[in-house]
């Protein structure tokens, strides 16, 4: 009789140390729709935010502890997500998709289209991204940027290429651009389809305070106007004396300002405008998209535009999304440049502070690039999400 109930105790307990059969998840459907799990089976509530989406989702959980929720059809995207488990920010244990930032990391979910997208791998010709590596005099920290070259670019050749300056958002790291916003991705699919000239594209750091990433809690960095101003100040200037010079002398550069652009979303958007708009004598095409960061005092932050400046520009591109935050910030700036007599080219598009408007900016605004005056075209935009 022991031995039988020392038995059946040894299997209770191997049974019990059994480990919970995998969750799957994320679980994308035929339809687009996704349904989205997490193991917690002491948690009281559970939600997930989804990027686009204005409100998080709340989940439902089974006898097995498990939360699940399945979204209602969702158009071919990328899509960031993340847990909030009783208050608790967390990340997708069954999903190794990590959306990289240096504030708050997210998954990923793709919800692949009937073709492919421009920002989805597809049987083309690739570029090249290379990552180098500096120590900053100007802020004073060690450094990094990425470069995008196009199919075909040769070192040992003769051809020089023209160079997007393409910059990223607040809390994002400079890899932004290619790990969630598939710049480079989308660059191939442009050049292979014959609607942009082959171009380089550098994507670097874009903070020149980078404690402005750590903001004192419940405050926002962007109110401390020194910090703001130092963050915009230094970094303007470490690009200009620093990156620029490098991307230079490496790769095979037109360095004239007729063939140089730059461009950036939120806090980005607002370098780009302030870098763009303050050096005309380095760069003569300028986009924002979904700008941030800057005070609605645009007199002092670009004290030299004018409808005089109009001869020193192909295009200046301001694009946001209508159901962004910052889209009243957006049309002051516009409605200011126009009353300066400056052109600009507004684009307003639907959809929200996401990557999902952003990619489709880059594919709007890269064909006007280096191809002439540009002012006056108002491109195609890839519309059906936020």
């Amino acid at each position: 009789m022991n031995k039988l109930l020392c038995s059946l105790t040894l299997a209770l307990v191997a049974w019990a140390q059994q480990p919970n059969p995998p969750v799957v998840s994320p679980e994308v459907h035929a339809d687009g729709s996704v349904t989205f799990r997490l193991r917690s089976p002491y948690a009281q509530k559970v939600t997930v935010g989804l990027e686009g989406l204005k409100d998080p989702l709340p989940m439902q959980k089974d006898e097995q502890g498990v939360w699940s929720v399945k979204t209602d059809i969702l158009a071919p995207d990328l899509y960031g997500y993340s847990y909030n488990v009783d208050g608790v920010h967390f990340l997708d244990p069954s999903n190794t998709e990590i959306k990289p930032n240096l504030m708050s990391l997210s998954n990923v979910v793709h919800v692949p289209g009937a073709t492919p997208l421009p920002w989805e791998a597809s049987d083309i010709p690739h570029g090249v991204i290379h990552h180098h590596f500096y120590k900053s005099s100007v802020v004073g920290d060690n450094r990094d940027f990425y470069v995008y070259t196009p199919p075909g670019y040769d070192a040992s050749a003769s051809t020089r290429y023209p160079v997007l300056y393409l910059l990223h958002g607040y809390s994002d790291d400079a890899s932004g651009w290619t790990a969630v916003g598939k710049a480079n991705l989308i660059m191939d699919s442009l050049i292979a389809q014959n609607k942009v000239k082959p171009m380089i594209v550098v994507m670097t750091l874009g903070y020149g305070a980078p404690e402005i990433v750590h903001p004192t809690p419940g405050s926002s960095p962007f109110n401390n106007t020194v910090l703001r101003d130092r963050n915009f100040n230094y970094f303007r200037t470490a690009l200009i004396d620093e990156v620029i010079p490098a991307v230079d002398r490496t790769y095979k550069t037109d360095s004239s300002r007729d063939a140089r652009a730059i461009a950036g979303l939120s806090m980005g958007g607002a370098e780009s405008l302030l870098t763009g708009l303050n050096r005309p004598d380095k760069f003569s095409w300028v986009g924002a998209f979904s700008m941030g960061g800057l005070s609605d005092d645009f007199a002092a932050d670009f004290p030299q535009l004018s409808a005089a400046s109009n001869s020193q520009y192909h295009l200046i591109w301001i694009a946001c999304g209508t159901e962004d935050r910052l889209i009243t910030l957006n049309r002051k700036l516009v409605a200011w440049a126009k009353e300066k007599g400056v052109k600009v080219t507004p684009i307003e598009t639907p959809g929200m502070h996401t990557w999902m408007v952003w990619r489709r900016n880059l594919i709007a605004f890269t064909p006007l690039l280096f191809q002439g005056d540009s002012r006056v075209v108002r491109p195609a935009i890839i519309t059906g999400q936020n």
